[in-house]
């Protein structure tokens, strides 16, 4: 039985939310992140049910089930792996990928995946830093920091962040600090948590906001 897009997404972003707690993905939370009323969740979660995709016990919130992971990981696989692709062959800008990804992942035909991921390299990361799972939806292991959790005189390099607004990923773009970049670590400020960091043989001072939020090489 195939699923919508709809139900697609919905898969998705239980799987995400599931990652943040060891309960159950509340209605409101479901609502909240996908901007929609609760009751429209809550119909939904009804079909996932009915389809064996999730479990749900009131207040308790929903889990996914075997079945319906399986297909939430194959999503964020396929997301990931299109995202790849558009910034390293199509000439998508770092904050265009994600909204074209959202439709192409998608796509049903696991014999386009696996070829795009051959095609890649097989890829570990997304050009936003996301893991992504291989064909048997297992995730790499990380071995990577955020920038204010870095050692001072550390040379490392961009691979990923948490922050995804538009106005984020350009501010990194000015900055000439997108995935892959090098650079020094050069000093950490106890008043703000600011850094400063030699990047193509410039000084760069970044606030603990930005290094807060970007993933480097441990």
């Amino acid at each position: 039985m195939s699923q919508s897009f709809t139900e697609e997404n919905y898969l998705k972003h239980i799987y995400k939310l599931s990652k943040k707690s060891d309960k159950g993905v509340s209605t409101n939370a479901l609502a909240e992140r996908l901007e929609t009323k609760a009751s429209s969740v809550t119909d939904m979660i009804k079909k996932l049910a009915a389809k064996k995709l999730v479990d749900y016990k009131k207040y308790q919130g929903v889990t996914l089930t075997k079945k319906g992971q399986k297909i939430a990981v194959d999503i964020i696989r396929k997301h990931r792996l299109w995202e790849v692709f558009l910034l390293e062959h199509l000439g998508f800008g770092g904050e265009e990928v994600h909204d074209v990804a959202e439709e192409l992942e998608h796509i049903n035909s696991a014999e386009l995946v696996e070829r795009l991921d051959k095609f890649l390299g097989y890829p570990k990361y997304d050009p936003h830093g996301g893991p992504i799972p291989d064909s048997e939806g297992i995730f790499p292991e990380p071995k990577r920091v955020k920038l204010d959790e870095l050692e001072v005189g550390r040379k490392t390099k961009v691979m990923g962040i948490t922050e995804h607004s538009d106005a984020f990923l350009l501010h990194l773009k000015k900055l000439g600090m997108e995935l892959g970049t090098d650079f020094h670590l050069k000093e950490r400020f106890d008043f703000d948590r600011s850094v400063e960091i030699e990047l193509n043989n410039k000084t760069i001072q970044l606030s603990h906001d930005v290094a807060k939020n970007i993933f480097v090489a441990h």
